[in-house]
């Protein structure tokens, strides 16, 4: 099947074409397939949605085609698919793994992440399955498993703990043969000769303890090194088998030979500390991964549900859209949904990183996996299984650690090409020390020679970019920082400019009374009753703010008599015999009502960015209410901390210039863009561009959509809703700006990680050659420095999961 597969892809690909409507889209799609040069025929049939090339692949590449479809305002549907990689052991293997795997036509893109084993392969279902795409890696010499298959992420786990198991066996074993051949090197370096001694130095003895090492504990690098060499590569299994072989093999010419110089047990330590290095290494690589696992663990397993009357715990899968479930005081809530009966606490942190509970009532929403503290409420399921929050968030932290920085590059490109490189660097060590430095001395060139080619292992540097990455992601997931890619956690980093839209970013979003003024002798209470009694009835946010504001204080209302909406203006009601009207001063006006006593008091309150209604009663102005999207508390601490970071902060709003300006003036901006339409937000981020800086727009991910994808950096303040993460490159759940400095403070933290990593990773292969070239270094400190600098650097990465990118802000 998968050859057929390939047989047609050859001439002839189809494509799934999504977004056809009638013939004539089919039609449009056909005629501007056939004018790409390279198509030889292109038939587009609308019922299966399929695009039909045959096409000369010397002319053009399936991508051509696709972009060709996308620009005449079609999709192409794409699928992707996860892959378990097994057998990889340096940055050598996953390189391969990748090129293979994106010269295979229908793949679009492959990344494979070396820390994680994982392949993330994005391809045309119609050119290519996911059956082929696991042949062609089993083909290169590894194992794939299909992650996407639930049953398929515990057989993950399973395979990881057998390989522990087997590493763990090999160890013992290894380690059992060699600690005889230490000891006896121990012995005769320190002139201890005797009956032991020599036993342990016997010729013989050494052989058979030498042979299980080399040929059982250290399979595993032949079979790896004979995989890649039959598919014309090299990897860290080719190093270890050169430097072991050749120190076993010359022992045995030796021993053939009644020569007194052997090396058994350098090539059976040597295997040894290397096994060794492979068990801490992964060990230390399952930590990287406990973000995801610890999230995972956050779901509830069952949920109370209440079905024809009965309260009855179910599994949480079992749950359904539209379900009342309830939650008592110490549960963890099951799936997302809305509170329809009841009040409490929850306690939010797992998700937002908020230490503080959250006040719930009916109409709020209730997030899976947070936990209730206080009271027993009812909330209907709106969301359930992959679509809620936490499935989501779980879904993009995956993502992101399986992707590939950009600073990455450079060390998969360094790592392609050093282990010929080390291949070629050791022979001519060991032509040197044999022809010039000590002439026709075969046992210390080949030293020399095991040295360097064991010293010069590219793990360590192959691991440098990917475990930060992975501990950086995980922790921006517990701190409410979702990262959509690690691209954009290195971008993150480089920001010389911040846009933040007002409101719902720097603001609440949500307007609130303010200021209520009285005039004419009414008191404040009769006030605040007048006019929620009035606006009760009007859908416009400045009077929802007005009645919330009433019902906070628990006044009672009034019933309108008559209600009359005056657009642009106010409104006119009837109460209790009282012509009451709330509006602008122009509606006064018209009205001929005085305000001018009071045009003083509003202009101050509209200078402080507040909206001013005026109520009057029977043509009478008896009062003002101010209303304003009030500043969120941490706002002005997140700009003055962005501000020392060196980042020019900007805000930019719809809003009219002076209440734009008292909202700035209030945190601390001084660079404002008002009256900026939705439409022209996207390009206010693009002049930033223009000057040449580095844009980090922030938004509520709704509206500011094109300006959060324009940006070289989008941050949604969200509340983990699809629209937030699916709007920006970056979410921050908590919805606080002192988010965007802690994800800043993570970008920097995570990238100064990597740059430690490439640093000594780099130093240790650049000081350790030469010093092995040089024969100051022996092939066993060699192999035990080449096995715990992989372990340096994951550990080193590890450090990360101590960061706290909040500090002080908390």
């Amino acid at each position: 099947m998968a050859e057929a597969r390939n047989n047609l892809s050859a001439d002839t690909v189809l494509l799934k074409v999504g977004g056809m409507t009638c013939a004539a889209c089919s039609g449009r799609v056909e005629r501007g397939l056939a004018k790409l040069p390279g198509v030889e025929k292109a038939a587009v049939n609308l019922a299966t949605g399929k695009a039909a090339v045959t096409y000369d692949r010397s002319q053009l590449s399936l991508n051509e085609i696709a972009q060709k479809i996308e620009a005449l305002g079609y999709t192409v549907i794409r699928d992707k698919v996860e892959l378990k990689i097994t057998g990889m052991t340096c940055a050598a293997c996953s390189g391969r793994v990748e090129r293979s795997l994106n010269k295979l036509p229908g793949v679009v893109s492959a990344v494979v992440n070396l820390a994680v084993e994982k392949a993330t392969v994005e391809y045309y279902p119609d050119v290519v399955s996911v059956q082929d795409i696991k042949a062609k890696i089993e083909a290169t010499g590894f194992g794939a498993l299909d992650l996407t298959d639930t049953a398929a992420v515990d057989k993950e786990q399973q395979t990881h703990e057998a390989e522990s198991n087997k590493q763990r066996f090999r160890l013992f074993l290894a380690a059992g043969f060699s600690v005889p051949l230490l000891l006896g090197m121990i012995l005769h370096m320190l002139g201890l000769m005797g009956g032991v001694t020599e036993f342990l130095m016997n010729p013989y003895f050494q052989f058979v303890m030498a042979t299980p090492v080399q040929f059982i504990a250290g399979w595993q690098f032949y079979r790896g090194a004979y995989m890649v060499l039959k598919n014309g590569s090299a990897n860290m299994d080719v190093l270890v088998v050169l430097g072991t072989s050749a120190a076993y093999f010359y022992s045995i010419a030796n021993v053939l030979r009644g020569e007194p110089h052997l090396y058994f047990e350098t090539s059976a330590i040597l295997i040894t500390l290397i096994i060794l290095g492979k068990l801490l290494e992964a060990n230390a690589k399952g930590k990287t991964s406990e973000a995801i696992k610890a999230l995972m663990g956050l779901q509830a397993k069952t949920a109370r549900v209440v079905r024809d009357g009965q309260e009855m715990d179910i599994p949480v899968e079992a749950v359904l859209v539209g379900d009342v479930v309830v939650v008592r005081p110490g549960e963890k809530i099951p799936v997302d949904g809305i509170i329809r009966e009841g009040t409490s606490t929850v306690d939010e942190s797992m998700l937002t990183g908020e230490s503080l509970p959250v006040d719930k009532a009916v109409g709020d929403q209730v997030v899976g996996a947070t936990i209730n503290k206080l009271g027993t409420f009812k909330f209907e399921a709106v969301k359930v299984g992959k679509d809620t929050a936490l499935a989501q968030i779980v879904r993009i932290v995956e993502a992101a650690q399986g992707s590939k920085a950009p600073i990455q590059r450079f060390a998969d490109v360094v790592s392609g090409y050093f282990v010929p490189v080390v291949v070629g660097l050791s022979l001519v060590t060991f032509a040197v020390w044999f022809f010039i430095l000590d002439p026709g001395n075969f046992a210390r060139a080949l030293v020399n020679f095991t040295a360097v080619l064991v010293i010069a292992c590219p793990c360590a540097l192959g691991l440098a970019t990917p475990t930060s990455i992975m501990v950086g992601t995980g922790k921006g997931a517990e701190s409410g920082i979702l990262i959509k890619g690690a691209e954009h956690l290195e971008h993150a980093h480089k920001l010389t400019t911040i846009v933040l839209d007002k409101t719902g970013t720097i603001t609440k979003g949500q307007p609130e009374v303010t200021d209520i003024v009285t005039l004419a002798g009414m008191a404040e209470a009769e006030l605040v009753r007048l006019a929620i009694s009035a606006e009760k009835n009007s859908e416009h946010p400045l009077a929802q703010a007005i009645v919330a504001h009433g019902q906070q204080q628990g006044i009672a209302l009034s019933e309108p008599e008559s209600f009359t909406a005056i657009p642009g203006h106010g409104i006119e009601v009837a109460i209790e015999g009282k012509r009451i009207l709330v509006g602008t001063r122009k509606l006064m006006k018209e009205n001929n009502i005085e305000y001018e006593t009071a045009v003083a008091t509003i202009e101050q309150l509209e200078l402080q960015g507040k909206t001013v209604m005026l109520l009057a009663v029977d043509n009478q102005l008896s009062g003002l209410l101010a209303v304003a999207d009030t500043v969120k508390e941490s706002s002005a601490q997140a700009v003055a901390e962005l501000q020392k970071m060196g980042i020019e902060v900007w805000m930019m709003t719809g809003d009219n210039t002076r209440t734009a300006q008292a909202i700035a003036q209030a945190v601390g901006i001084t660079n404002v863009m008002a009256e900026v339409l939705p439409e022209h937000k996207a390009a206010k981020v693009e002049a930033l561009k223009q000057e040449g800086k580095i844009v980090g727009m922030v938004g509520d991910g709704i509206n500011d959509a094109p300006a959060l994808a324009i940006a070289d950096v989008g941050f949604a303040i969200g509340t983990g809703t699809d629209v937030a993460i699916e709007a920006a490159d970056i979410t921050l759940i908590r919805g606080e700006l002192t988010g965007l400095v802690a994800a800043i403070r993570l970008s920097k933290a995570t990238m100064r990680n990597i740059k430690q990593n490439l640093f000594w990773a780099l130093v240790y292969n650049s000081l350790g050659i030469p010093v092995a070239a040089a024969g100051f270094l022996s092939p066993v400190l060699a192999g035990a420095a080449m096995a715990f600098s992989s372990v340096s650097v994951v550990t080193n990465a590890l450090r990360l999961k101590r960061f706290d990118p909040y500090g002080e802000l908390k």
